[in-house]
């Protein structure tokens, strides 16, 4: 038997402490995960992921938004649309998700303890009763911090919840705004200012950066602005914010940029990013630091320069999804317990879901070109597939690039109506090494948003002469 309590604590209940506990679980290891607040499921159930894509969805279809190319701009399912209406939805999915990973780690038998968590040494961590009324420490022989992220508040900026908010504040509106002011274009404030967007609410982007994120293929950007713009959006690009002044007689807020232009709103989402979870844990005593961000600095297996003690998901920065989270926090307990593993980290898809939807798995033209690697592209546009026209969508857009000699593919970059969901085709040609000549010669089920790769493939090919 071992000296310690148990074999591994997990703190945080969040997708990379689920998979990261439920994995150790399954290797016959004794398991807690130590949860600070009163649900399980972290930010991804309860504020993030889950209830943003949630509420994104119940706007596509009160809004009639995905409809609009076929019945015209006024079509909508519902007049009027309440943020009742939107976190109806949520609500319900976020009921079940929670029941789900309650199930799940009961089912494996994990114990969960609702408490927060702070190390005493690098192998022990005290758990204190979320009241204050009682703590107790635990030993364990392997740590993994699952902690997840906050939304980053700068001290200047005056939070009130109700007209300045972060993003984790959006769930707690009673109201829809006629107008919104997004500061910070990242992923968080893109997905929100597209929602807000496509319910009617002019919304006006500010970000000090000259091009929205920077880590997406450009071709694929300029889409997702000429839809943003036809959505009535203004993008105020390389502006930063001085400061935001609330005006209390019209219930308004003034936003003051630095190079003197000013932007009023009822609504000020301000989304600079997020601050890892990291303040109460006592780093400190586990011989760990954090950086300026609250993120900790890990290796390849995840671990931190404490060997014993790894850190997995949001905490660690980018790329910061739920999807890779969960598949870090399952690499890091395989590693920890000396299990075998294997994963291909470079073909992890990354989904945005701004409105129309983003994805993408593998190098933009722009790495590729730094790297220079000679590659070809190959598109299809939505609006040349029978699906697309039946879906409403006829702006979407597929993009193959694919090695200049072997043909072999390189990349997928897709925007459009199932993005996240088509972008898995091109993951599994992309794992197993295939070329172009997969979609040439494969068939796909009519009509499909599918077909979009034999149509790219097709396009690719031609311009080689071939």
């Amino acid at each position: 038997m071992s000296d310690y309590d148990y074999d591994m604590i997990v703190i945080g209940s969040g997708p990379a402490g689920q998979r990261a506990a439920i994995q150790a679980a399954k290797l016959g290891k004794r398991v807690v995960v130590a949860e600070r607040t009163s649900v399980i499921g972290g930010v991804c159930l309860n504020t993030g992921t889950i209830p943003s894509k949630t509420l994104r969805e119940a706007v596509l279809y009160l809004s009639g938004y995905r409809e609009r190319g076929l019945y015209g701009e006024s079509y909508a399912v519902k007049r009027d649309i309440t943020m009742a209406d939107l976190t109806f939805r949520a609500d319900h999915v976020m009921r079940n998700e929670i029941d789900v990973v309650r199930h799940q780690l009961i089912r494996n038998r994990i114990d969960v303890v609702n408490a927060e968590a702070s190390f005493v040494d690098p192998h022990t961590v005290r758990f204190k009763d979320v009241e204050g009324r009682s703590q107790r420490e635990v030993t364990a022989e392997s740590i993994v911090i699952a902690t997840g992220t906050v939304a980053t508040k700068d001290s200047h900026i005056p939070f009130d919840g109700e007209r300045v908010l972060s993003s984790d504040d959006i769930l707690h509106m009673e109201t829809l705004p006629r107008t919104m002011a997004v500061v910070g274009a990242g992923v968080i404030g893109l997905e929100y200012a597209s929602l807000f967007a496509a319910l009617g609410i002019r919304v006006t982007i500010i970000d000090k950066r000259p091009r929205l994120l920077p880590f997406v293929d450009a071709e694929i950007i300029d889409t997702l602005v000429y839809h943003l713009r036809q959505n009535r959006v203004t993008m105020r690009l390389g502006e930063e914010v001085e400061s935001i002044e609330p005006v209390e007689a019209e219930e308004q807020v003034r936003i003051h940029l630095a190079s003197g232009k000013q932007i009023v709103a009822e609504r000020a989402l301000y989304s600079v990013g997020r601050t890892g979870a990291t303040r109460s844990l006592n780093l400190a005593a586990a011989w760990l630091q954090a950086d300026e961000r609250g993120r900790l600095q890990v290796g390849p297996n995840y671990q931190t320069q404490v060997s014993h003690i790894y850190a997995v998901g949001d905490v660690i920065g980018f790329p910061s999804l739920a999807s890779t989270s969960m598949e870090q926090g399952r690499l890091a307990a395989c590693h920890a317990l000396g299990a075998e593993e294997s994963s291909v980290p470079e073909l992890f898809p990354i989904g945005i879901y701004t409105i129309p939807e983003i994805s993408m798995v593998g190098p933009t033209e722009a790495v590729l070109t730094d790297q220079e690697v000679p590659y070809e592209v190959g598109k299809a546009h939505y609006r040349e597939i029978a699906r697309g026209q039946i879906a409403g969508d006829s702006t979407g857009l597929l993009k193959l690039l694919f090695d200049l000699t072997t043909h072999k593919l390189l990349a997928v970059h897709i925007i459009g109506e199932g993005a996240s969901e088509l972008v898995h085709i091109g993951q599994a040609v992309l794992s197993f090494g295939g070329s172009m000549d997969y979609f040439v010669n494969n068939v796909f089920n009519y009509p499909t948003l599918a077909e979009c790769y034999k149509t790219a493939a097709f396009d690719g090919v031609n311009r080689l002469g071939l």
